[in-house]
C-alpha cells in the first residue's frame, strides 16, 4: 500500500505542467496604459526572474518559485479588445501551495494603483540664455 502511495505521488508531481492553465483578466484601459504596470511587477517585486521582455509585443516570460516548490516558467500577454485590456497569464501549476496566476495579478493591480498615484514626469525647465 504504500509502495502505491508513493508511485501515486511520483505520478503526480511528475504531471505538474500538465495543468499548466492561461488565465484571463480584463482591464478597462488601454494596454499600453497596462504594460508598465506589468513590467514594473516583474522588475521591481524581487518575486521573479524575467526570461524575456517584448515591449512591442506587450508580452514576457518569468519564473518564480524555489527551493520547496521548485522553479516555474510563467509567461504573460497584453491582447486590446474594444476598449479594454486583456492580460493573459499562462501559468505552470497552481494548487495547494502556489498560485501563481493570483499573486501576479495581485502584484500588476498594486504596481498599477501606484503608477497611477505618482505624478507625471515633469518636463524639462527651460533655461534663458542670457546672452540675448
Amino acid at each position: 500500500m504504500r509502495r502505491f502511495v508513493v508511485i501515486a505521488l511520483m505520478l503526480v508531481s511528475a504531471a505538474g505542467p500538465a495543468f499548466g492553465k492561461t488565465h484571463k483578466e480584463m482591464y478597462t484601459m488601454a494596454c499600453a496604459d497596462l504594460w508598465p504596470a506589468v513590467k514594473d511587477t516583474l522588475r521591481n517585486s524581487g518575486k521573479y526572474g524575467i526570461i524575456s521582455i517584448d515591449n512591442t509585443d506587450m508580452a514576457a516570460s518569468f519564473n518564480i518559485g524555489g527551493t520547496l516548490t521548485g522553479k516555474r516558467v510563467n509567461s504573460v500577454v497584453l491582447n486590446t479588445r474594444e476598449k479594454a485590456c486583456e492580460m493573459q497569464v499562462q501559468t505552470a501549476f497552481s494548487g495547494l501551495v502556489n498560485n501563481d496566476e493570483a499573486d501576479f495579478k495581485k502584484r500588476v493591480d498594486a504596481s498599477l494603483a501606484q503608477l497611477q498615484k505618482s505624478p507625471p514626469a515633469a518636463p524639462p525647465a527651460k533655461t534663458e540664455n542670457p546672452s540675448k
